[in-house]
């Protein structure tokens, strides 16, 4: 399971490949504040926009579609909207993460209820 986000691992490749933010930027043709903001989690780029930012730091663009975590995030809002007890579910654990329960508990729990 991939337990890093996509920001920190654009951010870590990019650095790898010693390429700055605003260059990156300008190659993929955005402003260096919304790369920014995509390293940091407060955005997340297009499809065409991950196409070109592998193109430009030199991976495979299924390097980076792993970390687009968009397709579930819509999905867990349907269930959460067409399942009252789904919804129940998921504000349960979303109290349960803000409160400081570990997601490594939260995970371990969950796999020992399904075995």
């Amino acid at each position: 399971m991939n337990n890093t986000a996509f920001g920190s691992y654009l951010r870590q490749i990019r650095e790898e490949k010693d390429i700055s933010l605003r260059e990156l930027a300008k190659r993929i043709g955005v402003s260096g504040a919304f790369l920014s903001d995509i390293e940091l989690g407060r955005r997340f780029p297009s499809a065409d926009k991950i196409e070109l930012l592998a193109k430009e730091i030199g991976i495979p663009v299924e390097d980076l579609q792993k970390y687009d975590f968009r397709d579930e995030a819509e999905e867990i809002r349907k269930m959460m909207f067409s399942d009252p007890q789904a919804g129940m579910a998921f504000r349960t654990l979303k109290t349960k993460i803000q409160g400081g329960t570990s997601i490594d508990k939260i995970r371990e729990h969950l796999d020992e209820d399904i075995k």
